[in-house]
């Protein structure tokens, strides 16, 4: 077991009082997570969906969800993303768990950045354009991110699809299966014809189905994903109503 140094069981214990003061009101129908990470002030998602919009933070969660497995996500301009999967039992949400993570500062690039609203790419890939007819001349084609997709239930069929509003340089694609839950991986975007300056245009459009659940859809700004280095997502599937006997 790591062991933890001063710093953060001063961070975590202080946590675990503004819990106790705030949990005097919350819900029954709620459980209380502390969020805490080093260095403070990162956004937080939970399953995809905004939680907080820093660090440290005291969130109420659902009691259905909070006692499934959670996927929380931090995010801070300047480190890299860090997605924290929990499974608490009972007893342990009780206890008002902390949920803490750790962020790595991203490696400074030797390149000259490019002075205006786009910092992480150069400035010749900045004003980069393309035809969609003539594509495979850019770098954030091969973009390599982690991506990450869970469901409860488990082995549901992941599919995704690329929708573009700029279609005159990254085309719309066809639903395209990729394997069933859980899943993970690093891999490229492989979008053709995608610059930095055209991302803020294209979405990921994941679908996740399984047999007698309803089908779920999630749409993910691909320059969202690119300064986060990932695409993850939980698709909690809800259970297809059946016609009653008779009918």
């Amino acid at each position: 077991m790591k062991i933890m140094n001063a710093t953060i069981i001063k961070r975590i214990a202080a946590s675990i009082v503004l819990i106790t003061v705030t949990t005097l009101s919350a819900s029954a129908k709620d459980y209380s997570f502390a969020l805490s990470c080093d260095p403070d002030g990162a956004t937080v998602y939970l399953n995809g969906q905004l939680v907080s919009q820093t660090t440290p933070a005291i969130i109420e969660v659902n009691k259905k969800l909070a006692t499934k497995t959670m996927m929380f996500q931090f995010v801070k301009d300047g480190y890299e993303s860090k997605t924290i999967t929990v499974a608490f039992t009972k007893q342990q949400l009780k206890a008002n768990p902390v949920v803490y993570c750790t962020l790595k500062e991203k490696p400074k690039s030797r390149v000259t950045q490019v002075q205006s609203d786009e910092p992480t790419v150069t400035p010749q890939q900045s004003t980069q354009r393309v035809d969609r007819n003539n594509a495979g001349k850019t770098e954030m084609e091969k973009t390599i991110l982690r991506w990450y997709f869970d469901s409860d239930p488990r082995g549901s069929r992941v599919y995704y699809r690329v929708i573009s509003s700029v279609p005159a340089e990254v085309k719309n694609t066809n639903e395209t299966y990729l394997t069933t839950t859980p899943f993970e991986e690093t891999r490229s975007f492989n979008i053709q014809g995608l610059t930095y300056s055209n991302s803020r245009d294209v979405t990921i459009e994941i679908k996740v189905t399984k047999r007698g659940y309803e089908d779920q859809i999630k749409r993910y700004n691909v320059r969202q994903a690119i300064d986060q280095q990932e695409i993850s997502g939980f698709f909690e599937l809800v259970p297809k109503e059946q016609p009653a006997e008779g009918q």
